[in-house]
């Protein structure tokens, strides 16, 4: 990972739970300055408070005022090595064609477009330090699973707005499916259910950090196969 500076600067949406927070605090705990966000102000400041070099701002990432607030948090650094799109909004649970298009549009805000206007102002900052940009995807993006129609649409159209963007842009772009993890999200899409044999979203993370930051090549990656071919 390139750097115009001495220490890499990262942001990481969604930083108060899930593998947002994991990624964060990895990289922090890495000597990275981030910069994160989540809706509920508590919550972040309780996730990421003693974690060394964060930045947290709470804040609705769909909001463009609060995009402006991430933005000139990095501003103030000079520079930005890592973007990762990880802040996600499920959906409702429901066949595809009993989903009211209003709340398609909802999800679609925060899981496509809030990146892409995130991604435009950040961009500059972005292909001045050669850095990389990410998407936290979904198997959903690819497959076709009942009542996950809202959801999946949302990711695999993630999928082709980071490609495209990387591809347009020059930077190495990753739209990455971390597999099913144990997450509040993942719980919410099985009510009453018990997830507890998903691995946590830390254990992903030690593969996932070496391809971000490495010399990949753009495209789209699984952590299962990134997990099998460290094993050969």
């Amino acid at each position: 990972m390139s750097s115009i500076q001495g220490t890499p600067t990262a942001v990481v949406t969604g930083g108060s739970a899930g593998l947002g927070l994991a990624l964060t605090s990895a990289l922090a705990q890495d000597g990275w300055r981030v910069v994160t966000d989540a809706r509920h102000g508590d919550e972040l400041t309780a996730a990421t408070g003693a974690l060394p070099g964060v930045t947290a701002i709470a804040g609705d990432v769909r909001d463009h005022r609060h995009q402006e607030r991430l933005a000139e948090a990095v501003r103030r650094h000079g520079q930005l090595d890592l973007l990762v799109h990880s802040a996600s909004e499920l959906g409702p649970m429901l066949p595809l064609g009993e989903v009211a298009p209003e709340v398609v549009a909802d999800v679609l805000a925060t899981n496509l477009l809030a990146p892409l206007a995130l991604t435009q102002l950040l961009l500059p900052l972005l292909q001045a330090s050669g850095g990389a940009l990410v998407g936290i995807s979904s198997d959903a993006a690819v497959e076709h699973y009942p009542t996950w129609g809202a959801y999946g649409a949302s990711k695999a159209a993630l999928d082709h707005l980071i490609l495209t963007l990387a591809a347009e842009s020059g930077l190495r772009g990753y739209a990455v499916d971390p597999g099913d993890l144990r997450t509040a999200m993942h719980q919410r899409a099985f009510p009453g259910e018990d997830i507890s044999d998903r691995p946590l979203p830390e254990t992903v993370v030690p593969h996932l950090i070496p391809l971000i930051t490495g010399d990949h090549p753009s495209g789209r990656y699984r952590v299962a196969d990134l997990v099998a071919e460290m094993a050969r």
